[in-house]
């Protein structure tokens, strides 16, 4: 699988490899989502009886229901009145005016005629001057009788009439009346002439007819003033909603008007499909790869493997999205909310294992967001917000309390972690909610919270195997388990090569606290250094540290010989670890850490044979170190050497050798492919300078006693 996945990058390339993967996570989660966003539609006739019974999947505004509650608040708003307190003068100048027109029509044309009077001439013009008055609102309706009996009625007593009138309706008008009151005030204004001794019989119905004309509203409606109150009335209305999960129709119910035209608004009937959630989901999904690409980007390494993180977030994911379908699939069928039972720091402990704290961080929060949908309990579309909070807050846990060389036993201890947590957070919730649960439900949910913890420590621990293997990744705890003297190489060899296994392990000390001082991985560097020289294990007396008690081979030998059989360990101990399906950092070390340099020794003693012997034959195969930690070893390796067949070691010794085996391996190019800088190397000599200090240190003498 790695080789045709490597096959497959060469061919297409870390962008299209890169927008692949990242398009497929897209799309894996868009897959997994949809139906917790897709809205249950059903098929219903008007008329027919219910099958089941249908809660609303959402919360909707009701208009009509909205509407009509509006127009009820309306109609209950009583209008505004507005008293206008001149309207009694005004009818009182209306009065006098019209008093003032009969005085005016009965004063002769010619004051020095002796003519009688033209009473119908007087009628007429009189009625003419009224007019304006017998066509307004209120109409003034005097007949050409009662305008004779005025104009007949001599001024004094005219004029008498017209203050009794008058009187009479300012003292009315003075007090406040409605529409509704005119007709009853109206009587009485009657009543009251008619009470009146001062009025004569002759205009006694011309002054009820003046009087009665005489009332009319002084306290009417602000209409202005009412409609506002309306309006505000009406916006004070809350809206009524369909809420979700509300129960539209009984299962068995007859499906009537109200009943379907509730089902359309909620978007449930089969003929409709509402597209926004679908939208939205786009949008979350976009959301989420927009922040894959920008984790991916800064995260540090090559670019393969980049995409090979990639590639181990959509297993992840893909996995954790599948606890979740199952969980919600059987849901229905408990009581209880089953999602508590979701390994919460699964995906987060997978990740930091094998990527990195920042993407493991990234995916627990996408795992929890992701979960809010899935594992929701109630209808489409909603974000079941305490399921999220619930695997974000274990996720984190198990994240953070991972270190970087943790074995099982620890992987399990931080399940324990993440089990007390996931716990704590179950109290919360119980403690915060307003349902009631009974002892059964508690304990369900305690239990849950603890097997989910435990589930995602023995998850990680089966599943990790299966990742390294796919995607060939090293984990912290695959090179723990590799660094177990009990591994049938280790064990190859200490037995066969000891002297080899005690200058792997000098030089482990050395690239691994190296490593750790600028930052590299130093537990890779030591467990390489460990399987470096394996090679060795073919033809062990042929070099010098496992050359015990017996004469150097190689002085018998033609150089070439010696040549080849040294030469060739480290491409023998790549194959043998091949052989042995290790992972490919450890190959690379025993491949890589003589790197293309030159077999110093040999190739002098056969240019004195030969002066026109060709370098290039004694150099070893490489290719040279392609990381920080398989140079660090390659000068750790020649550091140990050098430095154990030193006589007397001292500081200076240590670090004027140190220097001058770092600067060989500059001038031979031997760090080129790899991106120690150097500053990082100087960093590097000097702690391997003091480890070496403190390994060789000088003993001090002490002074002999005398007797």
């Amino acid at each position: 699988m790695q080789k045709r996945a490597k096959q497959l990058y060469d061919k297409a390339g870390y962008k299209v490899m890169a927008t692949a993967i990242i398009f497929l996570i897209g799309l894996i989660a868009y897959a997994f989502l949809y139906s917790s966003v897709k809205s249950e539609t059903y098929s219903i006739s008007l008329f027919q009886l219910s099958e089941e019974t249908i809660r609303s999947a959402k919360t909707v505004e009701d208009p009509i229901k909205t509407e009509e509650e509006r127009q009820r608040v309306a109609a209950e708003i009583p209008p505004s009145y507005q008293f206008n307190d001149s309207l009694a003068e005004n009818q009182s100048a209306v009065i006098n005016s019209l008093f003032g027109y009969i005085l005016e029509a009965k004063q002769p044309a010619d004051k020095k005629s002796d003519k009688k009077p033209d009473i119908p001439k007087m009628v007429d013009t009189l009625r003419e001057n009224l007019r304006l008055m017998e066509t307004s609102d209120n109409g003034l309706r005097l007949t050409d009788d009662m305008l004779q009996a005025l104009l007949l009625l001599p001024e004094e007593t005219l004029l008498q009439v017209e203050q009794v009138l008058i009187g009479i309706v300012e003292r009315e008008l003075k007090e406040p009346i409605r529409e509704e009151d005119v007709s009853s005030i109206r009587s009485k204004v009657e009543q009251q002439l008619r009470e009146n001794q001062n009025i004569p019989a002759t205009v006694l119905q011309a002054m009820i007819t003046i009087g009665r004309f005489s009332i009319v509203p002084n306290e009417v409606i602000n209409e202005a003033l009412t409609k506002a109150q309306i309006e505000q009335a009406k916006a004070s209305v809350e809206p009524t909603r369909i809420l979700q999960g509300q129960v539209l129709v009984q299962e068995g119910q007859v499906v009537d008007k109200e009943v379907y035209r509730q089902l359309e608004l909620a978007g449930m009937t089969e003929e409709q499909q509402d597209y926004k959630p679908f939208i939205g989901l786009l949008l979350f999904v976009l959301i989420v790869l927009g922040i894959l690409i920008v984790v991916t980007h800064r995260a540090n390494g090559t670019q393969q493997k980049k995409t090979t993180a990639l590639l181990v977030i959509m297993a992840v994911l893909t996995i954790s999205l599948t606890i979740m379908k199952l969980l919600s699939a059987v849901s229905g069928n408990f009581a209880v909310m089953i999602a508590f039972l979701f390994p919460t720091a699964l995906a987060g402990m997978i990740v930091r294992m094998l990527l990195n704290e920042r993407t493991a961080v990234y995916l627990t929060f996408l795992v929890g967001a992701i979960g809010g949908m899935m594992l929701q309990e109630g209808n489409a579309g909603t974000l079941q917000m305490d399921i999220a909070l619930y695997i974000i807050f274990g996720g984190l846990t198990g994240v953070y309390l991972i270190e970087q060389a943790d074995r099982r036993t620890r992987l399990l201890q931080t399940s324990l972690a993440v089990a007390v947590v996931n716990a704590l957070f179950i109290g919360f919730y119980l403690l915060i909610g307003q349902s009631q649960y009974d002892w059964t439900e508690i304990s369900f949910y305690f239990a849950a919270a603890i097997i989910s913890g435990l589930l995602s420590g023995a998850m990680t621990i089966g599943l990790l195997p299966f990742f390294e293997s796919a995607f060939g990744l090293l984990s912290t705890m695959k090179l723990i388990e590799l660094s177990n003297p009990n591994h049938p190489l280790l064990k190859k060899i200490l037995t066969e090569t000891p002297g080899t296994y005690h200058h792997s392990v000098m030089v482990a000390n050395l690239a691994d606290a190296s490593c750790e001082a600028i930052g590299a991985n130093g537990l890779l560097a030591r467990v390489g250094c460990y399987y470096h020289d394996i090679g060795k294990t073919k033809q062990p007396q042929f070099f010098i540290e496992n050359q015990v008690n017996i004469t150097n081979p190689h002085d018998s030998l033609p150089v070439e010989t010696s040549r080849a059989i040294i030469l060739a360990h480290g491409t023998y101990g790549a194959e043998l670890l091949k052989k042995h399906k290790m992972p490919k950092e450890i190959v690379d070390v025993a491949a890589q850490h003589h790197g293309t340099s030159l077999l110093k020794f040999f190739y002098h003693k056969a240019k004195e044979n030969d002066p026109n012997i060709e370098e290039s034959a004694f150099r070893y195969s490489g290719p040279k170190p392609q990381t920080k930690e398989i140079a660090i070893i390659s000068v750790a390796d020649s550091i140990e050497a050098a430095v154990r067949s030193m006589k007397e070691p001292t500081s200076e010794k240590i670090k004027k050798l140190v220097d001058a085996i770092v600067e060989d391996k500059l001038k031979d190019g031997q760090f080129d492919e790899c991106d120690l800088t150097m500053k990082e190397l100087k960093t590097v000599k000097h702690i391997m300078c003091e480890t070496l200090n403190g390994i060789f240190h000088t003993r001090i003498e002490y002074p002999k006693e005398t007797s």
